[in-house]
């Protein structure tokens, strides 16, 4: 198995782990912020769906415009890194949106990274990232990302009164 085949399976992996996650939470939880919390699921999904997007996409070949309809440009003040969450349901997408969001854009990572050429895996990636200089990486981090977030799911989804899913 090449290296960017274990990076897509990782990132695959990690978003088989978060969709059973968002699955077994009440979308009318997703908004919700628990006392004393900083962050609530909605945030959660819609920051993994610009991650992915900017990590797996833009990063590796550049952004084009058809993106637009992948992540609408709109969204990025309310999920890019460093953004604030805001416990106020009318500010962001709905639940459902958020998942048609992170299923299009997963749906297009695994279309066009399968075709990513060998001599590309090590050159620099499109756009700098501090713990991504290499496209390949850029994958890798994706995927390590990602499961960064879905352990901040399950804790907003236990400070709500959710049982833990394994």
């Amino acid at each position: 198995m090449s290296r960017l085949q274990q990076a897509i399976e990782q990132l695959a992996f990690a978003r088989q782990y978060t969709s059973g996650l968002l699955d077994k939470t009440d979308a009318a939880d997703w908004f919700r912020q628990p006392a004393g919390g900083v962050s609530h699921i909605g945030w959660q999904a819609g920051h993994l769906a610009y991650a992915e997007y900017r990590l797996a996409l833009d990063r590796i070949r550049g952004p084009k415009p058809e993106d637009a309809r992948l992540f609408p440009e709109s969204y990025v003040d309310l999920f890019r890194r460093q953004s604030m969450p805001i416990a106020e349901a009318g500010r962001y997408p709905s639940a459902a949106e958020l998942r048609a969001l992170l299923d299009r854009i997963h749906a297009q990572v695994l279309r066009e990274l399968p075709s990513l050429a060998e001599a590309e895996w090590d050159q620099p990636a499109h756009r700098e990232h501090p713990l991504a200089r290499t496209k390949l990486a850029s994958v890798l981090w994706a995927g390590h990302h990602e499961m960064l977030h879905a352990g901040q799911i399950g804790l907003l989804r236990r400070q709500l009164g959710y049982a833990p899913v394994w």
